[in-house]
């Protein structure tokens, strides 16, 4: 009875690591959320160290959040949802890294948003932040579509929409096609008056850098500007394809997360918008799942 009153109050930390931000939640399956913290970009494809180096920031601010000393890292069961880990190179880096917790258990960040958006059940997801790929779950079998990465893919994204109003404000400004509202928007927001100032202030910028700028191409898209709504019109098209992609496979729900989930629903194909539920807990729960899952595992095979 006692062994079984330890078993219960592990201490558990969940890691949703990505291209702008690394989240770290620590959980007591007795007392719930004990503390959060936050990191910076954690996608180890972009930056080994500097992943690792927000892991453990997001990590020692949820300790402290939590109330907790700072050695008792030593005693969280982690669970790491990482961009870049479906690379099985990026994947091996990470689980050689000398880590400072008890256990840990590592998976992509699409996994742990899905386990997360439908609180440890089967599902579908479609992550439409920084970057956009889709990821479904039924039965134990798992596929994901798209997530190739800035700037060869990522249709629908933050990243992908910036990066087409930059290309297409530097053909406006050079006079070489039509003419956008997002010329003057982005000549403002880069404090330039020339392409060329656009083109020297965006050169060898990543992709968080692009997204930044999505949120001006649906308020021009809004306000009926015809080359912000073909972009916004194209992205929202990819994703729905997406979503019809993810639904052959009769996941029991479908959520969409991401900066970009909530303003590009309603440029969805209405059959596939009523279709989409709110995701139920965030990605850093899910990876808290997956190490809960990944210890019942472990004590099953010891059985």
């Amino acid at each position: 009875m006692m062994a079984k009153q330890v078993e219960h109050d592990q201490l558990y930390i969940g890691i949703d690591g990505g291209g702008t931000k690394c989240r770290a939640t620590i959980y007591s399956a007795i007392h719930g959320v004990l503390g959060t913290g936050l990191g910076g970009p954690a996608n180890p494809l972009h930056g080994f160290e500097r992943t690792l180096e927000s892991i453990m920031v997001s990590t020692q601010l949820a300790l402290q959040d939590a109330g907790l000393r700072v050695e008792q890292v030593h005693e969280l069961n982690a669970g790491l949802g990482l961009a870049g880990v479906n690379l099985p190179s990026l994947y091996d880096k990470i689980m050689r890294w000398d880590h400072p917790f008890k256990q840990m258990f590592l998976t992509t960040d699409l996994h742990t948003a899905c386990i997360g958006a439908h609180e440890g059940e089967d599902g579908a997801v479609i992550i439409t932040g920084t970057g956009s790929c889709g990821f479904v779950l039924v039965e134990g079998k798992s596929a994901n579509y798209g997530g190739h990465g800035f700037a060869q893919g990522d249709i629908g994204s933050g990243s992908w929409m910036g990066l087409e109003a930059v290309k297409a404000v530097l053909l406006d400004l050079d006079e070489l096609g039509p003419n956008t509202a997002l010329s003057a928007v982005l000549l403002k927001h880069f404090n330039t008056n020339t392409a060329m100032g656009i083109a020297e202030q965006m050169a060898g910028q990543p992709s968080s850098s692009y997204a930044k700028l999505a949120r001006y191409v649906l308020d021009a898209a809004k306000a009926g500007d015809v080359i912000a709504l073909e972009i916004v019109k194209t992205g929202a098209d990819y994703i729905s394809r997406l979503a019809r992609k993810l639904l052959q496979q009769n996941p029991p729900r479908l959520s969409m997360i991401g900066g970009l989930s909530e303003p590009l629903s309603e440029w969805l194909d209405p059959q596939v918008a009523k279709q989409v539920e709110l995701p139920k807990q965030p990605p850093e729960m899910g990876a808290i799942y997956f190490a809960m899952q990944s210890i019942r595992r472990q004590s099953e095979h010891l059985v």
